[in-house]
């Protein structure tokens, strides 16, 4: 297997990347989040000779020649690591490099694949500059987001629910008193009020409206949900750099908020919900679930911000005593 020419991120300066050919890294290298061009980079022009005063070639100020490499088998000099130039310097693979991980620390980017590496990693991709979410994170969001509409559905769709507890408790009951009495007929059950099927159909209807509530305003506006603010993630388009927008973020909910309709017929819509969440753990490269693929977005992790060092003295930020702080007062 081998690598397709392309843009990739520098093994060695992974704020940078630059052009693979095939068989090793060619032309200058560029920011990591800079579009590069479609095909390699040009050809680098060489430098011009400067004539001197008497005519003769002036190829700049002469230096001491290096020390040639010591010779190796016939004369020749010996190969650098990774079967780079002569004279390479010797950055060799540490003790217990797996050469299925990828390129080891401190490897030349300029002397090709090292032995042994089956070009089997690629660089992961930072759809917007970004890194992809964890999925630990993403989970956590989701269960933020689903105690937080539970909390909604507690409030208001409480007294829907008592009312149809009750409608349905005879039934409940007769049914407990058989299982617990071991009979299995099901033979002259009472029935459940018809006022039990109109609450669960105005059950279902609140609890979606208040997950859609909640949800899509939030993520067409940011990207995000209360659960994803506090987990640093972000939901964006796959592409374009704008931001959802209403329709996008609706097509993306839907998918995962219409099955509560089916809650009711044997738990088919909590196990499609499972299984639309689910397909992130399998989904490469992009860790997609059915409704990211079906809205064409992609959840990244936003980089962490970092306080700059303040300069020696300048005022104290908000480590500082109360006196520096703005509107600060000693006690």
């Amino acid at each position: 297997m081998t690598v397709q020419p392309g843009w990739y991120p520098d093994p060695a300066e992974p704020t940078t990347q630059r052009y693979w050919d095939g068989d090793g890294w060619i032309g200058a290298p560029l920011p990591v989040d800079a579009e590069p061009p479609a095909g390699p980079p040009p050809a680098e022009p060489e430098p011009a000779p400067v004539s001197g005063p008497s005519g003769a070639t002036d190829t700049g100020p002469t230096s001491p020649a290096a020390p040639s490499p010591p010779a190796g088998p016939f004369g020749a000099p010996p190969a650098g690591p990774f079967g780079a130039p002569p004279g390479t310097p010797p950055y060799g693979p540490p003790p217990g490099w797996n050469p299925h991980a990828g390129p080891p620390p401190g490897w030349n980017p300029y002397a090709g694949p090292p032995p042994g590496w089956h070009p089997s990693w690629t660089p992961p991709p930072r759809p917007h500059g970004m890194a992809l979410a964890p999925l630990s994170a993403r989970l956590v969001a989701r269960l933020i987001d689903i105690s937080i509409v539970f909390l909604l559905n507690v409030v208001v769709n409480g007294w829907f629910v008592w009312r149809f507890v009750q409608e349905i408790e005879p039934l409940s009951q007769e049914l407990s008193r058989r299982w617990l009495n071991g009979e299995a007929s099901t033979a002259n059950l009472p029935q459940a009020s018809p006022q039990a099927d109109g609450l669960q159909v105005v059950i279902l209807l609140i609890a979606v409206a208040l997950w859609f509530a909640y949800e899509v305003p939030s993520v067409a506006n940011s990207g995000q949900t209360l659960g994803k603010r506090l987990m640093g993630i972000k939901v964006v388009p796959v592409t374009e750099t704008e931001q959802l927008g209403f329709g996008r973020s609706f097509r993306r909910w839907n998918m995962l908020g219409l099955p509560v309709f089916l809650w009711s017929c044997c738990g088919i819509g909590f196990l499609i919900q499972l299984l639309d969440c689910g397909l992130a753990v399998f989904d490469r490269p992009l860790r997609q679930t059915l409704h990211d693929k079906r809205a064409m977005t992609v959840v990244v992790q936003l980089p962490r911000r970092t306080v700059p060092p303040h300069a020696p003295g300048s005022p104290a930020g908000p480590t500082g005593s109360p006196t520096d702080r703005p509107g600060g007062t000693e006690s």
